[in-house]
C-alpha cells in the first residue's frame, strides 16, 4: 500500500472522530500495555539479535521505560483531557476562557535503532493519548525489533488509525512527501535537518530529538570511584549508542590519572577482565558504524581498552587521555564506547568550552560543590542537566525530555507527550447578555467611552497590597454592568 493511501485512510478515520473520545484512547493505551506484558521475550529476543542486548538492560532500558509511560498515561488521561480555565481581566471576569487540548489529526513517528523499542513506542504513547491517527516508521538498521513491532502492533492496536510501515531511505522519502499534522523524529542532526526541510513544504510542525556531543565535567570534591562507576554505566549502556551518553569528559589535570584508574576499575567491575566474553555489553549495531568509531581511534593511544573484533562488532569501553579539541574524536557525536579525556585548567575554562560548541543534549556535572553546580546550571544551555549521574535523568517521567539548537527541538515524555501531539485551542465563551455594556466599544467612538474601557481593562504593575483594589474593581465593575443592562429600567423609574 502507499503512503499517500494510507495517509488518505488514517485522515478519513481521523476526520470521523474515531480517535478523539477518551474510551478510544483508554483502550488502545490499554492494549499497547497487553502488547508489551504479553510479549516480552519475543521483544527480549529481537533486541538480542538487533544490538546483542542482555536481558536486564532491555527490561530495564527499554520494556519497563516504555511500559510505566504507557500507565502513567492510563492513570492520567481524563485530567489531561480536561479544559484549563485561565486568569481572567476585570472586563471579561463574566466570560469563560479556557484551554481545551485536541488531537492535531495524523501524525508521523519515526523511530531509531538504538533503542528501537523504546524509542519507537514512546512517542506513539502520547500520540494515542492525545487522540491522533499515527503511521510509525521503525528504523529498517534493527531489523529485528522494527520486524516484530510491525507484526504485532496490528493483533493489537486499531488498525484503522495505527499503521506501522517499514522500509529504508526510498519509503521514507516517499512518506515525508505527505502532509501530516505533526511529524516526531528521533536520530542524527544531519537526517534531522532533512526532516525538517520536508515538514516545512507542509508547515508541519516538528519534534526533532536529537543528539550531540553531551559533556561530563568532574571536580576534585567528588569520590571518584562512585564517579566513574556512573560515567562508565552511562557510557557503555547499550555500548555507548546512547543519545545522551556521556560523550567526554572535562577535568583538571591533576585529577585525569586517578579518574582513568577509576574508570578502568569500574569496567572490570561491570564486565570482568575480558569485556568480550561478557553477557552484559552490547555489540555496535553493524558494519558501517563499526569501522566509524574504528576510524576514531587512529592514531589515538588508549589509556585502557580499545580492543576490537570486526566480525563480531565489538569495541570493548576505551578511554583516552590528553585529548585536544581538535582531534578528530572531538569532531562529532561519537555514539560508541569510546571516551576522551580533556585536561581543563578550572571551571571557567571547561564551561567556556562547552559554550563553544553547540549546545549538547544532556550536561553532566559531577561535585558536592553547590557553587560549582549552579555556575554549571547558569553559565551552559543544553537540552538537560543531571548533576552527580548519568543517563537517569530519562527515567524521570515529569520531566521533558528533549534538546536545544543542533541537539533538537520539542520535548515529549509523561504529559509533555500529550501536549507535544496535542493543539492547546484557546475558547472564550461570552453570553449574548449584557449588549449595553459592549456598546461602550462599538462605534461611533466617544472620549467617555474611551474613559470607560480604559478604567475597565486597563492593566496596572502589582504591588503588595494589589488585592483589595482589585476586588474592589470587580464589585464596581459589577455595579456598573448591573446598572448599564437596566438603564432604562432605571431611567423610566425616576422620570
Amino acid at each position: 500500500m502507499s503512503a499517500a493511501s494510507v495517509v488518505a485512510g488514517l485522515r478519513k478515520s481521523f476526520r470521523e472522530g474515531i480517535t478523539k473520545s477518551y474510551e478510544w484512547r483508554r483502550s488502545q493505551l490499554l492494549a499497547l500495555l497487553k502488547l508489551i506484558d504479553d510479549n516480552f521475550s519475543d521483544i527480549a529476543a529481537a533486541l538480542k539479535d538487533d544490538l546483542n542486548k542482555s536481558e536486564f538492560e532491555s527490561q530495564l532500558m527499554e520494556v519497563d521505560i516504555t511500559r510505566n509511560e504507557v500507565v502513567n498515561h492510563l492513570n492520567n488521561l481524563s485530567e489531561w483531557m480536561k479544559p484549563t480555565y485561565v486568569k481572567k481581566t476585570l472586563i471579561n471576569s463574566l466570560d469563560t476562557c479556557m484551554i481545551k487540548p485536541e488531537p492535531l489529526g495524523v501524525s508521523l513517528v519515526l523511530g531509531a535503532w538504538n533503542y528501537p523499542f523504546h524509542l519507537a513506542i514512546m512517542p506513539v504513547i502520547g500520540a494515542i493519548s492525545a487522540g491522533n491517527c499515527v503511521i510509525l516508521k521503525p528504523s529498517e538498521i534493527s531489523e529485528c525489533t522494527s520486524n516484530l513491532i510491525s507484526k504485532l502492533m496490528p493483533n493489537y492496536l486499531d488498525d484503522r488509525c495505527l499503521k506501522v510501515m517499514l522500509g529504508g531511505i526510498p519509503e521514507t522519502t516517499e512518506l515525508l512527501k505527505e502532509r501530516f499534522d505533526y511529524i516526531f523524529y528521533t536520530g542524527s542532526t544531519s537526517v534531522g535537518k532533512i526532516i525538517m526541510t520536508a515538514a516545512a513544504k507542509h508547515l508541519t510542525p516538528v519534534t526533532l530529538e536529537l543528539g550531540g556531543k553531551s559533556p561530563v565535567y568532574v571536580d576534585k570534591t567528588s569520590d571518584l570511584p562512585t564517579v566513574a562507576n556512573r560515567i562508565m554505566w552511562g557510557k557503555c549502556a547499550n555500548s555507548g549508542q546512547t543519545c545522551i551518553a556521556p560523550d567526554f569528559v572535562l577535568c583538571s589535570p591533576d585529577l585525569q590519572q586517578k579518574l582513568v584508574e577509576a574508570l578502568k576499575n569500574s569496567v572490570t567491575k561491570f564486565f570482568g577482565t575480558d569485556v568480550s566474553k561478557s553477557e552484559y555489553y552490547c555489540r555496535i549495531i553493524n558494519n558501517q558504524h563499526f569501522l566509524r568509531i574504528k576510524k576514531l581511534l587512529e592514531g589515538q593511544k588508549p589509556a585502557f581498552g580499545g580492543d576490537m573484533n570486526e566480525a563480531d562488532k565489538f569495541i570493548a569501553p576505551t578511554v583516552l587521555t590528553d585529548v585536544k579539541p581538535t582531534d578528530q574524536v572531538m569532531e562529532g557525536e561519537i555514539f560508541g564506547p569510546v571516551l576522551p579525556i580533556l585536561p581543563m585548567e578550572n571551571v571557567q575554562a571547561a564551561i567556556d568550552y562547552i559554550n563553544s560548541r553547540p549546545k549538547p543534549l544532556a550536561l553532566y556535572v559531577f561535585s558536592n560543590d553547590s557553587k560549582v553546580v549552579n555556575k554549571f546550571l547558569s553559565e551552559t544551555s543544553s537540552g538537560g542537566v543531571c548533576v552527580n549521574d548519568t543517563l537517569m535523568q530519562i527515567s524521570m517521567e515529569t520531566l521533558p525530555f528533549g534538546g536545544v539548537g543542533e541537539s533538537g527541538m520539542g520535548a515529549y515524555h509523561g504529559k509533555h507527550s500529550f501536549d507535544t501531539f496535542s493543539h492547546m485551542k484557546s475558547i472564550m465563551w461570552k453570553s449574548q447578555a449584557l449588549e449595553s455594556v459592549n456598546d461602550l466599544r462599538y462605534p461611533p467612538y466617544t472620549e467617555k467611552n474611551m474613559t470607560w474601557l480604559r478604567r475597565l481593562s486597563r492593566k496596572s504593575v502589582k504591588s503588595k497590597s494589589w488585592l483589595p483594589f482589585s476586588l474592589l474593581g470587580l464589585v464596581l465593575f459589577s455595579a456598573v454592568m448591573l446598572i448599564m443592562t437596566n438603564k432604562d429600567h432605571i431611567i423610566t423609574k425616576f422620570q
